[in-house]
This record gives C-alpha cells, structure tokens and sequence, in this order.
C-alpha cells in the first residue's frame, strides 16, 4: 500500500539511524522501502548491503544525481501511495506512517502531507519553523485533523500515485544535484487545486544543517545562489517602495513583500 522512498549520499551515521528508528518503525501497511545509494564512499555500500528486510530494495548508483534520484526511485515501485523519505529524518513514532496514511486519506484537498518536525535547536529546518519564522505556520483543523500551515518541506511527506501520475511525477534537473524538488512538486499539484500542509501531531526528528555533519558543497552553492538571488530581489522592492504611492497601494493589494535574508 504504501512506498518509502530514500536517498542517501555520504551521511551514512545518519542513514543508520534512519532506518533503525524510522523505517524499522513502520507499520505493515509500509510494503516497498528502496534506499537510493548516490555514490556514497563513506562506508553506505557495505552498511547498506548488511540489511535483511524484504521490503527493501537498494540501489548503488555509481552518480551522485541528488535529488533527480527521487523520480528514479519512485519509478521502481508499485504501491498506490508513496513517501519521500530523507536520510537525516533520525527518530520517529511508532507506526508513523499509518498515521501519515489516515490522515491523507481522510483530507481529499491534500496532495502532500508532511511530518511535523521535533522542536529541534540543532536542527536548520525546525529552527525556522520553531525560532526564526514561526509567524509562517499556523495550526488549522481539518475534518478534525490538526494542520500546521505555511513553507511545506518534503523530508518526509506521503503522497498519492495517482497524482504523481497526473503531474509526471518529480521534476528532475539534470545540471543540479541539489535542489528544491518537494518545492516543485507542491507547485505542481497547485495547479491542480491540491494543497500541502504539515500533520501537526506527528512529529519526526530531523537531523539537518552542519551540526550533524559537513554539507555537501552542491547543497551549499545552491543555498548561497537563492539566498543571492533573494537580496538582489529585495533590494529592487525597497525601491519600488519608494515610489510615491507604491507603498500604499502595495499594502493594499499584495504585489509583494521584502522576504527575510541571512547575512552573506
């Protein structure tokens, strides 16, 4: 019934403790696990081919395509619902995913519901959902179901075949390793009319940002690119702000906003 979906690169500390106490804790509705190997040097292999699961399928791709990898994965399973599934996600409830799965199905405006994540302060994504910019998440109910609204991130968020199908699946970007494919897909499945938002009671434990390790230098150069992009955007909107009448008529229709931008 249900696809997991991992990848991993070079985190192989991380991986162990995902499969431990997040794979190894879901329930028997979870039938298709593939872990999706990018070329790891650090000891993933031979972890990796250590593992006794029938529901498990590895793949050593001799490439590190990163996030491109997602598609490729999913093409290799059947099931009619499917999780992505990041390697840094290191703790979980028990049987995280039947309570991914009820919800989702309960929520038919849904198309990818995530795990909320532990308030973690080591960890880059919780720190911007729990410190730096929690005024972008609000908690909803929904057909009795609690929703933490705002920015979706697909560390781990389930999501239906059937749209996938409907949208061509997870854009891949064949000059990039690291990307926002979780972001792209959520646009997708807008245009659609279907909605992302967090489970708020499930929480999993995410294990992002230098803390827990060196990142990759493609995530890296990829997060200085947009973040650049960003102050070159806001710069140009602090002067349409001074042009008489915009900021009022900006206030009141809309158009756009200056976003938050770490220092470079």
């Amino acid at each position: 019934m249900i696809a997991v979906v991992v990848l991993t690169h070079n985190r192989v500390h991380l991986l162990e403790r995902c499969v431990e106490n997040v794979l190894g804790r879901t329930s028997r509705l979870t039938t298709e696990i593939v872990i999706w190997n990018n070329d790891s040097s650090d000891g993933t292999r031979e972890y990796l081919d250590s593992l006794v699961d029938p529901r498990l399928r590895v793949v050593h791709h001799p490439e590190n395509i990163g996030q491109n990898a997602y598609a490729e994965g999913v093409d290799l399973t059947r099931a009619k619902y499917v999780i992505e599934l990041d390697d840094d996600m290191i703790d979980a409830p028990e049987q995280w995913d039947r309570a991914l799965l009820e919800a989702f199905e309960k929520l038919p405006q849904i198309g990818f519901l995530a795990a909320n994540l532990v308030d973690n302060p080591h960890d880059q994504a919780a720190r911007v959902m729990y410190r730096e910019r929690p005024h972008e998440y609000t908690t909803v109910e929904v057909e009795g179901i609690r929703l933490v609204r705002g920015p979706v991130g697909g560390g781990c968020a389930i999501t239906s075949r059937e749209l996938l199908d409907r949208v061509g699946g997870f854009r891949q970007k064949r000059d990039q390793v690291f990307w926002l494919e979780d972001e792209a897909y959520i646009a997708d499945i807008g245009k659609l009319g279907f909605e992302a938002a967090y489970l708020a009671d499930v929480k999993l434990l995410h294990a992002g940002g230098s803390y827990y390790g060196p990142e990759s230098e493609a995530k890296h150069a990829y997060w200085r690119a947009y973040w650049t992009r960003e102050v070159r955007k806001n710069r140009v909107k602090r002067l349409l702000l001074r042009v008489p009448f915009v900021r009022p008529l900006n206030e009141r229709h809309g158009w756009f906003r200056v976003s938050e931008t770490p220092e470079l």
